[in-house]
């Protein structure tokens, strides 16, 4: 029988801990099967993509930054990811490959087992507007938040992903640019501060820095970021410094793949 093979499609991938915890999962269910890291660029992903239609792949995860632009080079996606406008997750059914975001999923059952936090009747800011921060503030807005204010550096990229959301969702999304002012402004009365950008991961240009000043930061807010290598990020040391809650990207990561590893394998995780 021929060895299945999984992996994670992105760049850059060196700090990413799917391989550890989606290889474990498939010898736990005896599966003959690998799951590899595939380092894409931009110009290598439809090859990339292409490449899943062999035999022995049961699909790919996708992370940063091609969340959204592997979209059009799939054959389906699910209803969830086509209204968050992000797959993170790609199945093949048939020889078709299917797009899903578990990213959403993820997010909030970690946020509500291992933080205690419900986000309903809550303010949130999220930091970034790009394939995570989508599947986030939908997120969000599903679970009955007041209201999320969406930071990004280009305002038209947030925009973008405001015009996305359903009606109903979009009247309680505001957007802003990410500035150190603007921080000020929405985080102080925030009870939830979610960062989805790269700042301050593990190996990326922006290692040592923090998305938000410290100064914004208050003891009755959960921070919330979704870097999850390392596990205490600038941000997130910042954030035990003023005395507020605090949540790494780990449990969403591991949330996230059981939902992908039953996709991909039709076998609990």
């Amino acid at each position: 029988m021929t060895t299945k093979r999984l992996g994670l499609i992105g760049y850059p991938l060196s700090h990413s801990l799917s391989p550890v915890i989606q290889q474990a999962a498939l010898d736990y269910n005896g599966i003959d099967g690998v799951f590899e890291l595939w380092p894409t660029n931009a110009d290598e992903l439809a090859a990339r993509i292409a490449g899943l239609r062999r035999s022995e792949v049961l699909g790919a995860g996708v992370t940063i930054p091609h969340k959204e632009t592997v979209i059009p080079m799939l054959d389906q996606i699910d209803s969830v990811a086509s209204t968050i406008g992000a797959v993170n997750t790609v199945v093949k059914r048939r020889g078709r490959l299917i797009g899903y975001n578990t990213d959403a999923d993820g997010f909030i059952r970690a946020m509500e087992e291992k933080a205690g936090f419900s986000p309903i009747d809550k303010r949130a800011v999220v930091l970034g507007a790009g394939g995570a921060a989508r599947a986030c503030v939908w997120a969000l807005l599903d679970r009955e938040a007041t209201s999320v204010v969406l930071l990004n550096r280009t305002v038209e990229r947030a925009a973008m992903l405001r015009d996305r959301l359903p009606a109903e969702l979009r009247g309680r999304t505001e957007i802003d640019a990410l500035t150190d002012e603007a921080c000020h402004r929405y985080v102080s009365i925030a009870d939830l501060l979610v960062n989805t950008t790269s700042l301050g991961m593990l190996h990326s240009e922006g290692e040592d820095r923090s998305p938000a000043p410290a100064s914004c930061l208050h003891r009755d807010l959960l921070v919330y970021d979704i870097v999850y290598n390392p596990a205490v990020t600038p941000l997130l040391r910042d954030a035990e410094r003023a005395g507020a809650r605090t949540l790494g990207g780990l449990p969403m990561l591991v949330y996230q793949g059981v939902v992908a590893f039953e996709l991909w394998t039709g076998r609990p995780a």
